[in-house]
């Protein structure tokens, strides 16, 4: 760890390590160059069979042959939207697109058509790559309706179809010149709290953030990193696929997310290291339990994405016998802006999301009048470094609340930092539930809630109420079939928490309205209640 003795809640840049200038082409030729036979990408199926796989060199050569199929069809800066799961050519084409200086718009493939159109028509792209269909999506007929009228898609190319994805255009093949402030890609965010906007990402942050993700995580040359977090996500196609590509991994691609599916892969692979969302390990513990494999070879397991409650860290250490981090940070920083290290303590890997990465600048802002605020203070969570957004695509208003004059970008979130620089996340501004005047946090109630073994997740909502203006809401999923004790569970809370902070409705759920990334949608839950869905216990 950092040996920091903050005064305030202001961790400034670590030097232990340095940004590099470079770019995802360039980082792809660089380990092609030192480490071409070694094993890079590995193709997993729907069904969880091994498919295609391809060597560094093979990877960098396929790479570069689409990349200057594409110079020949599109110039440098002009934007293409991949919309598919995770499979091999949605790496070719994230390279590809480094290399001749694209811009790679992401887009989620369960989108449907009003969705897939807002992406196409706000980031102003000009190409729609795409798989024909993805469970059950007709992406293929969507495709066709969203693109109407849209006078700017020049192309809708079938990655699966290889002459199409390799067609000659008019342009003479050539890469051209790419710098590290270069936009990589539009990311758009996971939208917990409304419809995404885009953040537009550089070459710079997405490079540099998954090395030092990785470096942290211990994970480097010889290891096998599974990944199924989706790559129209930064986890997917920044940190692991980056990252693999920085230390020399072999990745698993797996095209679909199973629980017990991945656990077949533990054992058959040998996967070493994995990124999940907690909804993720919770399913994987319980098809765990229900059928046991030899995942012996699992040393690392990071998760982030929202908060991982201490119970989870316990289980998943224990059924796994490997370490556990926490990362913390968000689409508009690269993602990644704090991480545990290895040999952190129990205590703080339960209760917190780690100290910043180096070169990142960390800060705890009042909300009203934008200072830092004491250690131990309750305040919004601001980062400045190489790793921030250039900005949000065609939305200036948005950039400007977000970024301010002393380059702080301002994450929303709500979190409380330690004198040694430990960070501990609250909950969102926007989510921040305001009860009689008092400001509560649905993290902290959810994380009490989870020490209850009745409870599998949770989520924590403020509801409208005429005499408190707000109140406490829960929707919570069973550990088991049926509906839970709420009497227990209000004996359980007003034993750790507050009176005013224990859930005044309580609601059962079978399932969370999820982001593309695995997040609970808030928004989605409170906005189902206002309009009659849920009833409570």
């Amino acid at each position: 760890m950092y040996q920091l003795q903050l005064t305030e809640s202001l961790a400034p840049p670590q030097s232990d390590d340095v940004v590099l200038e470079t770019t995802v082409g360039a980082l792809l030729r660089q380990t092609a160059a030192s480490h071409s036979e070694a094993p890079a990408m590995l193709e997993i199926d729907m069904e969880f069979r091994s498919g295609r796989s391809w060597t560094y060199g093979e990877l960098l050569a396929d790479s570069e042959k689409l990349a200057l199929a594409l110079s020949t069809r599109f110039a440098p800066g002009e934007r293409l939207v991949v919309w598919a799961p995770n499979v091999p050519e949605w790496l070719l084409v994230e390279y590809a697109c480094a290399l001749a200086g694209i811009t790679l718009v992401t887009a989620n493939p369960a989108y449907q058509a009003e969705e897939l159109r807002y992406v196409l028509k706000q980031s102003g792209a000009v190409a729609l790559f795409l798989v024909a269909s993805y469970r059950g999506n007709p992406m293929a007929e969507i495709a066709v309706e969203a693109c109407q009228g849209l006078e700017a898609i020049r192309e809708i190319v079938d990655m699966d179809d290889p002459e199409a994805l390799h067609r000659q255009g008019a342009r003479a093949p050539e890469l051209p010149e790419v710098g590290p402030d270069d936009a990589a890609q539009i990311q758009y965010t996971s939208g917990t709290t409304g419809f995404p906007k885009g953040a537009i990402l550089p070459h710079r942050g997405l490079t540099n953030n998954a090395r030092l993700v990785a470096k942290r995580a211990l994970i480097g040359l010889g290891d096998t990193w599974g990944n199924f977090m989706p790559m129209f996500h930064t986890s997917g196609c920044g940190i692991i696929s980056l990252g693999c590509l920085r230390v020399v991994c072999r990745m698993l691609m797996v095209k679909v997310f199973d629980p017990a599916g991945v656990l077949e892969l533990m054992e058959r692979e040998g996967m070493t290291a994995l990124v999940g969302v907690p909804t993720m390990l919770v399913a994987m513990l319980e098809a765990l339990e229900q059928a046991p494999r030899d995942v012996s070879s699992v040393r690392m397991v990071v998760s982030g994405g929202s908060m991982v409650a201490p119970e989870l860290v316990r289980r998943v250490r224990t059924a796994f016998d490997c370490d556990f981090e926490t990362v913390y940070g968000q689409t508009e920083v690269s993602p990644v802006v704090t991480q545990h290290q290895h040999d952190d303590a129990l205590d703080d890997i339960c209760n917190n999301v780690g100290q910043p990465l180096p070169q990142t600048g960390i800060s705890i802002r009042s909300i009203e009048e934008n200072q830092v605020v004491p250690i131990d203070t309750v305040g919004e969570i601001c980062v400045q470094g190489y790793c921030n957004m250039i900005g949000y695509n065609a939305n200036e208003e948005a950039t400007a609340e977000t970024i301010d004059a002393e380059g702080w970008l301002h994450t929303g979130d709500l979190g409380a930092m330690d004198g040694r620089g430990y960070v501990r996340v609250t909950g969102r501004v926007k989510e921040m539930i305001i009860r009689g005047g008092e400001n509560l946090f649905p993290a902290e109630i959810e994380n009490v809630l989870l020490e209850h073994a009745s409870v599998a997740e949770v989520a924590v909502v403020g509801l409208p109420d005429d005499k408190w203006g707000e109140i406490v809401a829960c929707f919570l999923r069973p550990e088991a079939a049926g509906e839970v004790d709420t009497q227990e569970l209000r004996r359980h809370c007003r034993e750790h928490l507050a009176p005013q902070k224990t859930p005044a409705l309580w609601f059962n759920v079978d399932a969370f309205p999820l982001t593309g990334s695995g997040k609970i949608q808030k928004f989605a839950l409170r906005d189902a209640y206002l309009a009659g869905s849920h009833e409570p216990i």
